[in-house]
């Protein structure tokens, strides 16, 4: 299956299970923003430390805006396979499409270490 037009880099898996474990504790000791409308906002506002989107959502459109949005702030960003997950890392019942580290609480070397690999990561 091809990506969708929104996925501009492959994320390795490794990563992707950081970026996971990163919003899990961000959400329980820090602060995220969860959802496509929400994880605009704050990265139109340069509050997103790192925000994180899922590979799968449907219809594409939804998230089409937010990696042009986060290299304009210069925001770094990662892909995670599955919304599923996505949405029980950030303490939801629900999936969810993207997001948005704000505070990372207790996973601030989490935090850095995904933000150093994402130059590395887009190339």
């Amino acid at each position: 299956m091809a990506r969708p037009i929104y996925v501009r880099f492959e994320t390795p898996g490794d990563v992707a299970e950081k970026a996971l474990q990163l919003v899990q504790v961000a959400s329980e000791t820090g602060k995220v923003r969860v959802g496509t409308n929400e994880v605009t906002k704050s990265s139109e506002r340069a509050e997103a430390k790192l925000v994180v989107m899922a590979e799968d959502v449907d219809p594409v459109e939804i998230l089409v805006h937010i990696p042009m949005l986060c290299e304009e702030k210069r925001i770094p960003y990662v892909y995670v396979p599955k919304k599923q997950r996505l949405g029980q890392s950030a303490g939801l019942s629900k999936s969810a499409a993207s997001v948005a580290v704000v505070e990372a609480g207790e996973a601030k070397g989490l935090l850095e270490e995904l933000a150093t690999a994402f130059p590395t990561l887009k190339k």
